[in-house]
């Protein structure tokens, strides 16, 4: 058993991501450290596959003679786009957060609930 969890150590990075970037989530009432605790949370997600990808003696897929176990390049690719997903997320979700300060100068969604509605101005 002792000898598995060297093994398994990015398995318990993840799960820990995992955990951090939901309570960071649950947790926090700042609208910043909420987007925060989503990256980590997809963090946690790369890290995870990219580990499921990896074949223990596998070799890049490039064809070669006697090389038999491939790595499947797969979730590498996905990670990839992941990737780029996951940023453009985040732009969007700051430039709203930015939008929501400007509009009620807080980030913090308890104060933003006790301020009374506020017309959005259309902008030219």
């Amino acid at each position: 058993m002792a000898d598995a969890v060297p093994g398994l150590f990015n398995y318990w990075v993840a799960v820990a991501l995992f955990t951090a970037g939901l309570l960071i989530v649950l947790d926090s009432r700042n609208m910043v450290k909420k987007l925060v605790g989503l990256n980590v949370f997809q963090s946690a997600v790369f890290l995870l596959f990219i580990t499921l990808g990896k074949i223990e003696g596998g070799r890049a897929p490039i064809l070669a003679e006697g090389v038999e176990p491939y790595s499947n390049p797969l979730p590498h690719v996905l990670i990839l786009t992941a990737i780029v997903v996951g940023v453009a997320t985040t732009a969007v979700g700051l430039a709203l957060v930015s939008r929501i300060r400007d509009a009620y100068g807080t980030v913090h969604e308890d104060e933003i609930h006790d301020k009374p509605h506020i017309e959005p101005e259309i902008m030219p």
